[in-house]
């Protein structure tokens, strides 16, 4: 199938084209403002200091140090031990509600944890219980002399996701490809003789006239 073929199909079944992707949009779009919880996310910042580090002593080596261990601790506070530890704390079974990321960068001893629930109260609580927790543990394994919090995580006061939008473009898309593809399915389909190419083709043999369509007496 050719592309002008491929929109004279689309042409031929605008309505179609047209309707599908909205009815898409629409069904996505309600089913996310419906169904679809708001999500929060908080973040807390750590700075790591290594145990060789003093304050305004510390020099380039303890610099790099820090920098080196920083894979480390952002492991750390990924590790069952820091989470049923914070969950401990907070008097929860368990943290499966919460999502925990960690952000580090190589040239940077300031780590950022994130986390996202449906509590906004919840992951405030929770960032800053596993900042704590992530220093106690670091301490205990000697990892690091301590790791200080910068920013503790506040209450977010707007939702983080879901992107609804998003989710409703992709849904109208879908509905558009969607769209197209049952019309090229339903051409396939056809079996009907539709010109001269369809009638050569299928009866193996040359046309040599055609008797034109006549609207209206003659």
């Amino acid at each position: 199938m050719t592309l002008l073929e491929l929109l004279k199909l689309i042409k031929k079944h605008r309505k179609m084209v047209v309707i599908l992707p909205i009815v898409c949009a629409l069904a996505m779009g309600g089913y996310s403002f419906l169904f679809m919880k708001n999500t929060y996310t908080a973040q807390t910042s750590m700075y790591i200091l290594t145990r060789s580090s003093g304050g305004e002593t510390a020099n380039s080596t303890d610099l790099s140090a820090s920098q080196m261990i920083a894979n480390d601790v952002a492991a750390l506070l990924d590790s069952d031990i820091v989470k049923r530890n914070a969950a401990r704390n907070l008097s929860l079974d368990s943290l499966s509600d919460y999502e925990v990321s960690v952000a580090n960068e190589s040239t940077s001893r300031v780590i950022t944890l994130s986390v996202t629930g449906a509590d906004p109260d919840g992951v405030a609580r929770v960032a800053n219980a596993m900042a704590q927790e992530v220093s106690s543990v670091a301490q205990e394994v000697q990892m690091a002399e301590s790791i200080n919090v910068i920013d503790r995580a506040e209450v977010p006061e707007e939702p983080s996701g879901p992107n609804r939008l998003i989710y409703t473009a992709v849904a109208f898309m879908g509905g558009l490809f969607a769209a197209v593809a049952i019309i090229v399915c339903m051409d396939m389909l056809n079996t009907r003789v539709r010109g001269v190419e369809d009638a050569e083709e299928l009866l193996g043999v040359p046309v040599i006239g055609r008797i034109p369509a006549v609207k209206g007496e003659i």
